[in-house]
């Protein structure tokens, strides 16, 4: 093989790995291509540079993505904005995949923002009601430990605010993509892109309107919360309260189907209207709902009760042919095998922000 083919071929492979998200780094996804495509060691001088890597993902992008890709482009890039907006007194400066346009399924939004202070930045997070988790990420380097913090924000995309001090602001950060100086935006460089990119776009107008559009994670995430205080009969409940049995069944709907969005959020919504109203928990967690579900997440949690019935045999015959002669019945058995199920102590259980990030993604793949 010519080094000319094999470097494309590497190319392919690196990029493939890294678009299904097996590999999310630029050289152990070009070290695992070479080793696959050459069957054994190759010079680190005949790898391909991260760019070539970079613009072979976009190709996968385009080619499996189509129209979406720019939907979602625009979507991303006023999502940013909103975030600049709201960081303004903190020097935001939006760097990556939705400034430069190279973005793929399960691209974030990345951002640096400049404060001596974390609590500074994540007080306007708290007072926007926005979910988020800071971490702390130590790094060696030349024999040199330096901690970088990250805000991860859960929004309809994906924002990671990487904090500096203050006076960084004008750094010139390096690119690890191509290693030059970082493609980066101000507030107001980012807006001038944006008019230029969207010919008579009012950013405004449009900003509203990404404002005023509610989240619907958010509104999963504030009726489970209180799920917690929410005490159950040891005798059908021995594993505790109402949120650990509901991110049970969760778990369980994702090992019995994994890429259905729709019946994991009934299985991690379905109880939702116990912190609400305990007598007639279904008919108030369905209103909570209402206009944030599909009809079918709803008609599982409508019947999930129903469906113990039916194991119990208890009931009625016309009861049951009413709903085995729905196109979900087989699902609702198996909703009701996932809630039978998950009531065991001591149970390892994701939490509910880890929960919804999950489905959130699902949702963003198969859209």
């Amino acid at each position: 093989m010519n080094s000319s083919k094999m470097r494309r071929q590497i190319v392919f492979e690196a990029a493939r790995l890294m678009y299904s998200r097996q590999e999310t780094e630029y050289y152990r996804a070009k070290i695992k291509a070479a080793r696959k495509v050459c069957q054994g060691w190759v010079k680190p001088a005949d790898l391909p540079s991260n760019r070539e890597i970079r613009d072979e993902i976009q190709r996968f992008a385009c080619t499996f993505e189509g129209e979406s890709r720019t939907e979602n482009l625009l979507a991303m890039r006023l999502q940013a904005l909103r975030y600049l907006r709201l960081f303004k007194a903190f020097h935001p400066k939006i760097i990556g995949s939705t400034l430069t346009g190279h973005i793929r399924q399960g691209s974030d939004i990345d951002i640096h923002v400049f404060s001596h202070s974390c609590e500074a930045v994540t007080t306007q997070l708290d007072e926007e009601g926005t979910s988020y988790h800071v971490e702390h990420k130590t790094v060696k380097k030349h024999g040199e430990e330096r901690v970088f913090t990250h805000i991860h924000v859960q929004d309809t995309y994906p924002v990671e605010l990487t904090l500096y001090p203050t006076e960084k602001s004008s750094y010139g950060f390096k690119c690890s993509i191509t290693g030059k100086r970082i493609e980066r935006a101000t507030l107001p460089e980012f807006e001038q892109l944006l008019e230029q990119d969207y010919p008579g776009i009012d950013l405004d107008q449009r900003l509203a309107e990404v404002e005023e559009s509610v989240d619907r994670f958010q509104i999963y995430r504030m009726l489970l919360l209180p799920l917690a205080a929410v005490k159950q009969s040891k005798k059908y409940h021995p594993e505790g309260d109402a949120l650990y049995h509901s991110l049970q069944v969760y778990d369980l709907a994702c090992d019995e189907l994994p890429y259905d969005e729709e019946f994991q959020l009934a299985a991690l919504l379905h109880d939702v209207g116990k912190a609400i109203d305990s007598k007639n928990h279904v008919e108030a967690g369905l209103q909570a709902l209402e206009g944030f579900i599909t009809d079918r997440t709803a008609w599982l949690i409508e019947h999930h009760m129903e469906a113990h019935l039916i194991r119990s045999g208890t009931i009625g015959a016309r009861a049951r042919r009413r709903l085995m002669a729905n196109e979900n019945y087989e699902d609702l058995l198996l909703l009701e095998e996932c809630d039978h199920s998950g009531r065991e102590p001591g149970v390892q259980v994701p939490d509910v922000d880890d929960a919804l990030e999950s489905i959130r993604e699902l949702s963003r793949l198969c859209s």
